[in-house]
Formats: C-alpha cells, sequence, structure tokens
C-alpha cells in the first residue's frame, strides 16, 4: 500500500481518537469512533506502518499513544503469523523509537514511555534468548545514548522481571527459559544497574549538592541553576534504577544483593539521606531485608547492624522526623519502621540458630531507635513495631540479654502512652489525629485499627511482662494510684447521659481505660508466671482497698474500676476476709443509677456497668466458687433481697445474680441438699410460668401478642409502655430456666459425683450417668417452654413425593440433564398459626408494624457497617417502645433455642428419655418453617440443633435424631433452592429495567442472610455426617459468620480419613434423607457463595457420595452428581482453592464411577473445547487397570486439562482476546541417561557397575 494511504488512513486514524478523546462528542460519535479504531486493529493489513507513522514525536500524545497500542496490539495478537523480515522491521522501528522518537526524559508523557516498554517487552517474550540473542547488547547501548534511553531501559528490564517472574504471565516454557536466562546474565544485569544507580546518583549530588558525603561519591558541587534539568534527569533515572532494582531484589540470589561486600546495601544505605531518592532506596532495602531462604546466605544482612549503616538508617529517620508532617517524608518513615522490623525478624532468625552468629554490638542502639518508632505520634508506625517487639521478647536468646531487659522498663512507659485511645481524625486534642487523617478515612475506620492495636499491644505486654513481671505489676500500680487521685476531666463534649459526665472522648475516661487495660494485662501475667509465694500480696491488697473505697457516679468510670476489681480479686485468694468488701462494691454497681428512681431509658453505658457488675459477681463464683463458699448465705441473702423488688434489676440482671448462686450450688456436691435449694430458687418462675394465665397466654397467638402488648397503638413511643411488665415476666422465666440449665452441673470428679449421690448407674460401655439436681424443675417447665416456640412457628407438615433413586423424597429437584421433577404437596393441616403469618402479622398495633423485623444493629453487623462511635455508650439501648419489642422478640427466640441446645449437655439421659420428644419438638420448633425468616432460622440450627447433634448418645439417634433430622434436611434443602433461584433469577434480570420496590441495600441484605443460612445448613450436615479424624477442624463460630477470608485457601485435599459419623449412617440407611442429603450437598455446589462451596467439596461430597457407591445407582442420578460438580467449576472456577478442590472432587467420582457408567463419558464429550482424542486415551488408561501405572497427580493434571473448558473464569478474563506466546525450541534439553546399557556396557570388566552405588 502505497505512502498516501497509509497518510489517509492515519488521518482518519487521528480524527477518530481525536472524537474519542473529546469530552464534547456525542455517545454515538464517540462509540463510531472506536468501532472504527477496533476494527482498524483487527483486520487492517498496514497497522505496523500505520502504527509508526502516528507514533513520530511529531504527533501529539494522545495521538502517539495510540499508535503505540497499535503496534502493542500487533506484536500480542498478530506477531505469531507475521513473516520474519516483518518482525524484524518492526523490532528494529521499536529500538529507533527508543533511540531518537521520543522526547526529552522530562517533557515525554509517562503513559508513552510505559507502552514503549510494553512492546519492546512483548517482542522479548516472544523472541528471546533464542531469536534475539543480543538483546542485553541492543539495551546496554540504548542506554549510553543519554539518560532518556536508560530510563526506557530501566522500564523494560522492570516490566520484564514483572512478567516473568511476579506475575507470571506467559506459558511455563516460555518462563522457565527466560527466567533461566535471566539468572545466567544477572551478574552483569546488577553490574549495569548499579553502574547505572551510581553515575546517575554521582552526577545529580554533583550538581545540587548532597546532604552528606562519602568517598564512594563524588564532593558536592555549588549548585548551579542552569544545570537543574540535567540534575534532574539523572534523578529521574536514579529513581528508575532504584525501581528497576526492586523489581530484582526479591527473587535473585543471595549472593547478587551481598556481592562485593554489599556494595548494595552500602549504596542502599547512603541513598537514605537524599530527599529525591530516600523513598526508593527505603523499597529496596526493605525487599532485601525481607528475604527468606537459607540462614547461611542471609548472615551478611547482619552488615546493616553495624556502626556505619545504623548511622545512616538513624540519621535518615531523625532528619525526616524533624521536618514536621510532610506525606513524603511520612511515608519514607513507614518505610524505614518496616526495614528496621525485618531486621528485627532477620536478627531472631540468625541469633541462636546454626548459622553461628553472636547478638550484634549495635543491639542497644538497635533498640534505641526502635523504640524511637514506638513513641512516635504515628499511631500506624506505633502498631507496626509491636510483632517484632514480640519476637524479641519470645526469643530464646535475646529475651535474657541484658540490653533487652533493660529495654522491658521503657517499653512498658511506652506502652502507657500508647494505650491512651486518641488521634482520631475528626479530632485536633492530640499530635497523633495529623497523621492519622493521612492513615484512615474516618474515626470508624481508625477505631477498628486502635482496637486491633491494642489487642496486639497487650500480648506484647504480657510477652514482656513474663521476662519482669514486678516491674509492669509496680508501674501499673503507680498509674492505678494517679487516676484514683486525679481530678475528672469531661473535656469539652459532655455526655449525654447527665450533665458532668465523661464521653468517650473525654481526658479522663481514655487515660482511666488505658490504665485498666494495663493493669489487667500485667497484673494477669504476674500470677501467671510468679511462684505463689513470690506474689507481693500486700501491695495488692493496698491497691485493691484503694479501688473499693473509690466512688464514682460517672458510670464510664465505674465501668473502669469494676475491671480493676476483678483483676486484683486474685488477690482475695490470699486474704479472704476481704471478700465481703468486694461483693458489697459489685452490689453496688448492680444497682447503679445516674439518677435515682430515673424513669428516662438508661444508656449503654449505665446498662454497660449494671451489665459489668453482674458479670464480674459470675466470673468470680465460676472461677473461685470454694472462695466464695462460705459466704454463701451472705450472698444469697442479697440476692433475694435485690429479687424482691421487681422494678430494681432488669430480668437479665435478676437471672445473672441467680447463674451465681447457681454456680455457687455446684460447690455443695451434695446432690439433695442442691436439689432442693433449686426447687426454693426456681419456685417463684414456676409459679408464674405453670399459672393459668400464662397456660392461657402461650397456648393462644392473640391472647400472646396482647399480653406483651404488641397490639397496642401507643401515643409517646418514648415513655409509654403499658405491656413492659408482662413482656419482662415471661424474659425472667425464660432467663432463669435459661441460667439454670447453663450453670447446674454435677462434680467434676467421679468419686465426689458418687459420694454426692450424682450418679445412678452405668452406659453399656461403662460410661457413668449422672443426674443433673435441675432436671426435675425443668422438665416441667418444658412443655410451656415448646408452647411458647411454637407461638412462633405453626404447624406446616410436608408431603412426600417421588424422587431420583426410586426412593421418596421431600425435595424439589431439577436440573438440566437429567430433569428430576417432584413437588412438595399442601400441608396437610394447620393446627397454630403463627406471629410471623400475615394474618398474625396483621394483629399487631401500629406502632408494631415492624416489630418481628431485625434490629438495626443486627443488619449492620450483616452488612458489616460500623457503628457511630458516640452512640455506642450515649444512646439509649433501646429508643424507642418499638426497639425496646424488637429486642424482647429477638431475644425471647433466641433464649428459647438456647435451653433446649443446652439441655442435652445439661440433663443428659433424663433429657433424651423424655417420651415423645421427637414429635414434641416436630410439634414446636420445627412447625411451619416457612414463615420463620432466615435471621431466625440461623440462630435455632446453631444455638439448637446442632448442640443436640453433638451431645445426643448414640442410642437415641434412632428415637429422636433420624425422626427430627430428616424432615429437617428435606426441608432446609427446598427452602435454599428457591431462595438461590430467586438470588440467579435476579442476577440475570437485574439489567431490565423493572420497577422494583426492593431497594438494593434489602436484596444485599437478603442476599447475605441466605448466604449465611447456607453455611449454617452446611455446617449443620457436616458436623451430623462426617468425622474428621486427624483434619483440621473448622471454628464453628467462623461457619456461622462466615469468614471470606477462607476461600482463599488451597488446601483442598480432603482427609483420607474423613469417613460417616454413626449419626450419618443411620441418617443415610433412609432413603428419601438420605437422597435429600446427596441433592443438598451437591446443589449447594453451584449456589454463589464461594465458602459454602469450598467447604462442602473439601467435607462433605465425596464421603457422602461413598456411602452409596455399593448400592444400584441409577445412570440419572451419576450423571447429576457429576454434572453438579462441573457445575460448581463453571460457577467458582475463579478462585483457585475451590477450583482445586472441585477438580479433585470430579476427578475421583470419574474415577470411581466410570468403569460402571458409560454415561459418564457423554457428559464429558459435553464439555467445551474438549479434545476427543485425549479423552479417548485418559479413558481407555483408566478402563484398563494395567496401564494405570501414571502418577495419581499426573493423572489428575491430565483430567483437568481435559475439564478445562468448564472452569469459569474471573468476569475480567471471560471476555479477553486470548494472547498466543508459542514457544521456541528448548534452551535446556534434558538427556535421559539409559542405566540399564550405558552403565552396563560401560566397561567390559563390569567397572561401570561400581557407578550405580556411588553417592
Amino acid at each position: 500500500m502505497s505512502a498516501e494511504q497509509v497518510s489517509s488512513l492515519c488521518e482518519q486514524l487521528v480524527k477518530a481518537v481525536t472524537v474519542i478523546m473529546d469530552p464534547a462528542s456525542t455517545q454515538r460519535y464517540r462509540l463510531e469512533a472506536l468501532k472504527f479504531c477496533e476494527e482498524f486493529k483487527e483486520k487492517c493489513p498496514i497497522c505496523v506502518p500505520c502504527g509508526l507513522k502516528l507514533a513520530e514525536k511529531t504527533q501529539t500524545a494522545i495521538v502517539r499513544h495510540f499508535g503505540l497500542q497499535i503496534l502493542e496490539h500487533v506484536v500480542k495478537f498478530r506477531w505469531n503469523s507475521m513473516p520474519r523480515l516483518e518482525k524484524v522491521y518492526l523490532k528494529n522501528n521499536v529500538m529507533g523509537l527508543i533511540s531518537n522518537g521520543t522526547q526529552n526524559i522530562l517533557e515525554e508523557e509517562s503513559h508513552i514511555k510505559d507502552v514503549l516498554s510494553r512492546i519492546v517487552v512483548e517482542m522479548i517474550k516472544r523472541e528471546w534468548p533464542q531469536h534475539w540473542p543480543d538483546m542485553l547488547k541492543e539495551l546496554d547501548t540504548l542506554s549510553k545514548q543519554g539518560e532518556t534511553q536508560t530510563e526506557l531501559v530501566m522500564f523494560i528490564l522492570l516490566r520484564l522481571a514483572e512478567d516473568v517472574v511476579t506475575f507470571q504471565t506467559l506459558p511455563t516454557q516460555r518462563r522457565r527459559d527466560i527466567q533461566q536466562t535471566l539468572t545466567q546474565n544477572m551478574e552483569k544485569i546488577f553490574s549495569f544497574l548499579l553502574t547505572t544507580l551510581q553515575q546517575n546518583v554521582n552526577k545529580y549530588r554533583r550538581m545540587v549538592g548532597a546532604p552528606q558525603e562519602r568517598d564512594a561519591l563524588t564532593t558536592p558541587q555549588k549548585t548551579d541553576l542552569a544545570q537543574e534539568p540535567k540534575a534532574q534527569a539523572n534523578c529521574r533515572v536514579g529513581i528508575a534504577a532504584l525501581n528497576t532494582l526492586a523489581g530484582y531484589i526479591d527473587w535473585v540470589a543471595m549472593s547478587h544483593i551481598t556481592a562485593d561486600n554489599c556494595k548494595l546495601l552500602e549504596m542502599l544505605c547512603l541513598l537514605l539521606n537524599e530527599p529525591e531518592l530516600q523513598v526508593g532506596a527505603a523499597e529496596c532495602l526493605l525487599i532485601a531485608v525481607s528475604r527468606k531462604g537459607k540462614l547461611e546466605d542471609r548472615k551478611p544482612l547482619m552488615v546493616l547492624f553495624g556502626d556505619v549503616a545504623m548511622h545512616y538508617i538513624l540519621s535518615a529517620a531523625q532528619t525526616a522526623d524533624g521536618e514536621g508532617l510532610v506525606e513524603k517524608h511520612y511515608v519514607f518513615l513507614k518505610r524505614l519502621c518496616q526495614v528496621l522490623c525485618a531486621l528485627g525478624s532477620q536478627l531472631c532468625a540468625l541469633v541462636g540458630s546454626d548459622s553461628d552468629v553472636d547478638t550484634p554490638a549495635n543491639l542497644g542502639k538497635y533498640l534505641d531507635s526502635f523504640l524511637a518508632f514506638t513513641t512516635h505520634p504515628s499511631q500506624f508506625l506505633r502498631s507496626s513495631t509491636q510483632i517484632t517487639w514480640g519476637a524479641l521478647f519470645r526469643h530464646e536468646i535475646l529475651s535474657r540479654d541484658p540490653l533487652l531487659l533493660a529495654m522491658i522498663p521503657k517499653y512498658l512507659r511506652a506502652s502507657m502512652t500508647n494505650l491512651v485511645k486518641v488521634g482520631f481524625p475528626s479530632k485536633t486534642d492530640s499530635p497523633s489525629c495529623e497523621y492519622s487523617r493521612f492513615d484512615f478515612d474516618s474515626d470508624e475506620d481508625f477505631n477498628a485499627f486502635f482496637n486491633s492495636f491494642r489487642a496486639q499491644q497487650g500480648e506484647v505486654m504480657r510477652m514482656a511482662c513474663r521476662l519482669d513481671p514486678r516491674t509492669g505489676f509496680q508501674m501499673a500500680g503507680e498509674w492505678l494510684k494517679y487516676q484514683l487521685a486525679a481530678p475528672v476531666d469531661i473535656g469539652p463534649m459532655n455526655s449525654k447521659t447527665g450533665e458532668g459526665l465523661c464521653s468517650i472522648f473525654s481526658p479522663s475516661f481514655v487515660q482511666w481505660d488505658a490504665m485498666t487495660f494495663f493493669s489487667e494485662s500485667v497484673i494477669s501475667q504476674m500470677f501467671r508466671t510468679l511462684d505463689k509465694e513470690e506474689i507481693p500480696v500486700n501491695d495488692g491488697i493496698e491497691l485493691l482497698q484503694l479501688v473499693l473505697n473509690f466512688e464514682t457516679k460517672d458510670p464510664l468510670i465505674l465501668s473502669c474500676v469494676l475491671t480493676n476489681v476483678s483483676a486484683l480479686f486474685p488477690f482475695v485468694t490470699y486474704r479472704p476476709e476481704y471478700l465481703p468488701q468486694v461483693l458489697s462494691k459489685l452490689f453496688t454497681a448492680v444497682t447503679f443509677e445516674v439518677i435515682e428512681e430515673s424513669k428516662a431509658p438508661r444508656t449503654r453505658a449505665v446498662k454497660n456497668v449494671r451489665r459489668h457488675a453482674c458479670s464480674s459477681i459470675i466470673k468470680m463464683c465460676r472461677d473461685y466458687p470454694q472462695l466464695v463458699l462460705p459466704n454463701f448465705e451472705m450472698l444469697y441473702n442479697h440476692v433475694k433481697q435485690l429479687l424482691s423488688n421487681e422494678l430494681l434489676l432488669t430480668q437479665m440482671e435478676k437471672c445473672a445474680l441467680m447463674e451465681a448462686l447457681v454456680l455457687i450450688s455446684n460447690q455443695f456436691k451434695d446432690y439433695q441438699r442442691q436439689k432442693v435449694f433449686l426447687e426454693e430458687l426456681m419456685s417463684p418462675v414456676a409459679n408464674l410460668w405453670l399459672s393459668e394465665e400464662m397456660q392461657r397466654v402461650l397456648s393462644d397467638p392473640e391472647a400472646f401478642i396482647s399480653y406483651v402488648g404488641a397490639d397496642n397503638k401507643i401515643a409517646d413511643p418514648i415513655l409509654e409502655d403499658p405491656s413492659g411488665l408482662n413482656r419482662s415476666r415471661i424474659s425472667f422465666c425464660v432467663y432463669t430456666i435459661l441460667g439454670v440449665v447453663k450453670r447446674a452441673r454435677w462434680p467434676t470428679t467421679l468419686e465426689e459425683a458418687k459420694a454426692g449421690g450424682f450418679v445412678i448407674g452405668c452406659m453399656p460401655s461403662g460410661n457413668p450417668i449422672y443426674r443433673n439436681p435441675c432436671t426435675e424443675q425443668v422438665l416441667k417447665l418444658l412443655d410451656n417452654l415448646l408452647a411458647l416456640i411454637s407461638r412462633y412457628n405453626g404447624i406446616a407438615v410436608l408431603e412426600e413425593a417421588v424422587g431420583p433413586f426410586g426412593c421418596r423424597i421431600y425435595a424439589v429437584c431439577s436440573c438440566r440433564r437429567p430433569e428430576w421433577r417432584s413437588e412438595v404437596s399442601k400441608e396437610r393441616g394447620r393446627t397454630h398459626n403463627n406471629l410471623y403469618m400475615p394474618e398474625m402479622v396483621a394483629k399487631l398495633g401500629e406502632t408494631f408494624a415492624k416489630a418481628l423485623d431485625m434490629l438495626e444493629v443486627e443488619k449492620n453487623a450483616i452488612l458489616g457497617l460500623p457503628q457511630p462511635l458516640l452512640e455506642l455508650y450515649d444512646s439509649p439501648v433501646y429508643k424507642t417502645i418499638l426497639e425496646r419489642m424488637q429486642g424482647f422478640f429477638c431475644t425471647l427466640y433466641d433464649n428459647c433455642f438456647h435451653i433446649l441446645g443446652n439441655a442435652g449437655p445439661s440433663m443428659q439421659q433424663d433429657f433424651y428419655t423424655v417420651d415423645g420428644l421427637a414429635s414434641q419438638f416436630l410439634n414446636s420448633a420445627f412447625v411451619n418453617l416457612n414463615n420463620i425468616p432466615d435471621y431466625r432460622l440461623r440462630p435455632m440450627l446453631r444455638v439448637f440443633v446442632k448442640p443436640l447433634v453433638l451431645s445426643c448418645p448414640s442410642e437415641h439417634y434412632e428415637t429422636l435424631l433420624c425422626p427430627m433430622l430428616g424432615p429437617l434436611f428435606t426441608y432446609l434443602h427446598v427452602r435454599l433452592s428457591q431462595k438461590w433461584q430467586v438470588i440467579s433469577q435476579r442476577s440475570i434480570l437485574c439489567e431490565e429495567d423493572t420497577a422494583d420496590d426492593n431497594p438494593e441495600s434489602q436484596e444485599m441484605l437478603e442476599e447475605q442472610l441466605v448466604r449465611l443460612l447456607t453455611r449454617e445448613v452446611m455446617d449443620l450436615i457436616t458436623v451430623c455426617c462426617v468425622s474428621k479424624k486427624g483434619a483440621t477442624e473448622h471454628n464453628s463460630s467462623a461457619v456461622a459468620d462466615g469468614d471470606d477470608d477462607e476461600m482463599m485457601s488451597t488446601d483442598v485435599t480432603p482427609p483420607s480419613s474423613a469417613e460417616l459419623t454413626e449419626l450419618g449412617k443411620c441418617l443415610m440407611k433412609q432413603e428419601d434423607v438420605c437422597t435429600a442429603l446427596l441433592i443438598t450437598a451437591y446443589r449447594s455446589l453451584s449456589w454463589k457463595d464461594t465458602l459454602s462451596c469450598q467447604r462442602t467439596t473439601t467435607q462433605l461430597c465425596w464421603p457422602l457420595l461413598k456411602q452409596v457407591l455399593t448400592g444400584n445407582l441409577l445412570p440419572d442420578a451419576v450423571t447429576w452428581f457429576f454434572t453438579g460438580v462441573l457445575k460448581g467449576l463453571q460457577t467458582h472456577g475463579q478462585h483457585d482453592g475451590c477450583m482445586a478442590a472441585l477438580v479433585h472432587l470430579a476427578f475421583q467420582i470419574y474415577e470411581a464411577l466410570r468403569p460402571r457408567y458409560a454415561e459418564l463419558k457423554a457428559v464429558m464429550e459435553q464439555i467445551p473445547e474438549i479434545q476427543k482424542e485425549s479423552l479417548e486415551q485418559f479413558d481407555s488408561k483408566l478402563l484398563n487397570p494395567t496401564l494405570l501405572k501414571v502418577a495419581d497427580k499426573r493423572r489428575k493434571d491430565n483430567f483437568k486439562r481435559l475439564i478445562a473448558g468448564c472452569i469459569g473464569k474471573p468476569l475480567g478474563e471471560q471476555f479477553r482476546k486470548e494472547v498466543h506466546i508459542r514457544n521456541l525450541p528448548s534452551l535446556f534439553k534434558k538427556v535421559k541417561p539409559s542405566l540399564e546399557t550405558d552403565v552396563l556396557e560401560n566397561n567390559e570388566d563390569g567397572e561401570g557397575l561400581t557407578a550405580l552405588f556411588e553417592p
């Protein structure tokens, strides 16, 4: 094509690019221009000459960038089909652009430099070293032309390292060839980088003057303004060289980093004092010092503890800090802090190891500098040092070093300052605030960070006090005495709780809060560390007396005082005579009010004090029951006196005090005496709970709604609450039953239990059968409790339907291949209505229309939204009567199921042998679950069903668990399938502009609730069915709340010992339950919850399927299971952990069932892009056991390649055009020696045989 045609086309392209980038262009013209440009790149045969013409430096930067993009597109997508001469032509022209086709280094746009370096790297990835052996020489030649070319060479080397080593964006063989060639030439590359850095830094310093001089660098001269551009150019190259070094230091051999007596490290230390280069130098130093690997290779890094290096590091830190808060200097300080932290990690790894490294002479200087960062105003810098302090205090040798031991008081003193919660970005009351504005977006962000930082500090302080417990205790005592004597300073912000009271930002409270945390940490560690006779009892008792005598009406400070009482309470074990004073202090706090006889709603701060006091009493009775037992009568009388006034305490507070009494009664170790006591304690509850009025209320939903006042219309929703007393009576009964069930126990030792009359026989296995003194009282209250639960749930009985195995199931199962259909019939009967049913919701009063909704705090927790800080303490717990009603329903529902969940472990045989217990549960807890929202179903599964399963003896599986779990699992499958179907349809229709009264936040909440419910259900099935012997147990709370980070785990191989539990086998014997479990497990693989998918795949799917492999599975069922796994791969294949687990499961199923079911091959043949020949080959080996010599891992890799077409990709890669890089002739051919011929025929005398046995 002629030059005129190229020029004409380029003119059109320039116009198109101008339209695309012009903000005034209409969308239509912009799209047409974009389409023209894309079609040109894809189809035009003269892209190269056009691209080169557009890239000329006479063009505007935007046009040049587009021209270079065209060239990059050609290299990435057309290179394989280009003639060799055209490749050479393009390569030479691109190198020519670098040589003389760019502007001066200070004038050229950064995006032009970036795309130029990308083009060269793309060519290197395709041709070097086999077809372009002189590439490094050409780059070296280019770099000698000037700073502009040198900077571009740096960009090329950096991008090459990133693509090949860091991101690995090319095929394995090409990556291996390039990386090995880079490694072979690394000495030259490193020498080139260091020389470039040194030369340009020398020139720069010579022109502008240097802050410090060294012999290694040229003496600076007076600054010449005419040379300023030249100096800046040298500086730019220096920065580029440092960035390129950072890309290599992470992975090259340590010998390159430490070559020439650590010349690189020395240069980097020198550059720390060069303002323009210090950040890049610190980055390189950090990467070098953070290197892992053999200890022997890391020994040279100890040179950084030398006088010279330490001097430069510390002087740079002092200079940066002394120039005030400038963002650039602050970033540099962060890097330096990280360097010191990494140095500490290297020190801990090397000292005391086999590498024969002694404690460095400059350890003291290092610790002083590290402490300077720990006392810096920036909370972020303070927190960055904690892990290293912990490692030093934990180290076997360094922790005994006198220099480190001398540092402990200084560290603890610094911690006293660091624990004070100041530095909120919105405030100006501390030097930390200014730094926080750089680090945190909001006060909530800072608050979350600080809470984590404080917990970390507590851990490190305990480690320090393990080494020096007395110093920590002495400092805690001094600080406590100071706070007790200091006047209260509420600061500029008054608390809403009352006039003259502290808010959470008040200077006095933040000091009390910090002191309390400090005291708690160091005192608890002292008791763990010192021997009994070494404990400073007199000092501790003196502090306790001071705290007990301290009086305050400020709820926030009083809460801190109570924590200090608890922290000092262990001293009372040495002086029991102080126990009555402690109890008196705590009981006074139980009834704490800011204003006596106040009718206003209590704020959270006041409620926290009262709850704190109750918790302290419970903790004391739990941890020191023998100490409290002699004072039991005094305690009991005091509690009875408080309980006599119905309005003095909340129901939770009453029950907390009763729990404390029950804990002490466990020390009677006399069944009859404890039973009599519990009867007396629970008699008010029993009288109320079994009264005719309560029977009527609990048997009729309308009466229940009326009794609790949910049908009222309230004029004043803040103060007026006519039915509050009725609700409190129900809550009191339920709280008390829960407290007794949780706390009443038999003695821990068998001898004491027998002597006290708690043992009534033995199981067939020989284990003793215990009886709980609370059993008789609790069981007679059980019927009404179940009646209360059934008020929430009506009865809905699922009808059976025929399923895919020819058995009967309750599930609705559908799948494209094959289709199974069954349906849930209409409910057979309904004996009760339900609070959540429409007709019951309609009976709620106007004020309480949303009484059954979630509390805002629950919604925020699920959505991950932080609470406003001040609201936590200064607002009432429930601002309106509606919130009180919501809290009542929520707490009541949860507590009922907590009782049922604790009943099994508490009462054991007496509970499991209750007549018709399974049917009672089915007719109360499990009725009409359709009307129970997800946020109420989740806690039922977690706090009732799961504990019941875990504690139930095997002899009751058939009579209790199976009749209950069968219908439950089948129902849960139907429910979850319907929920996920709604979510899938919603995502399909989301692009349509339909009227929707469901706001996005509500949809997010609903979807997250479905995910959490799914995890709960799958965890319950796993607990019921699979025993994980020798496997890492997953934390059940993480399952409940959903720790999404776990989805990235790649530890995917299911434990070989994962087998069905006895309960699992019992459930799988029932064909309907078996079907429901299998379908739930395999269908959940394609639900859009990655965490649930990975856990189900690794823990549940194979053990369940393995149980039915011996039976006669229908071919349709087998293909459905296999298809379910492949669907899971399609949905979750983008996550490495999930993908590996699902591939492993698919491989297991195919290998186990393919010999019996040819239908599986038909499924495989439908996978997109499958290679039929490879499938035939894989199949033939699988069906012929004599050919199965290949290792399991290689067979699995082959299988993964076969099913690659159905493995889902991330959204960003789904529509990306594939880049194909061809392999070049291998540089390193492996010659496979033939031992049978070469060695044996090596020598006629058989001397070659000895080679077989040589080491």
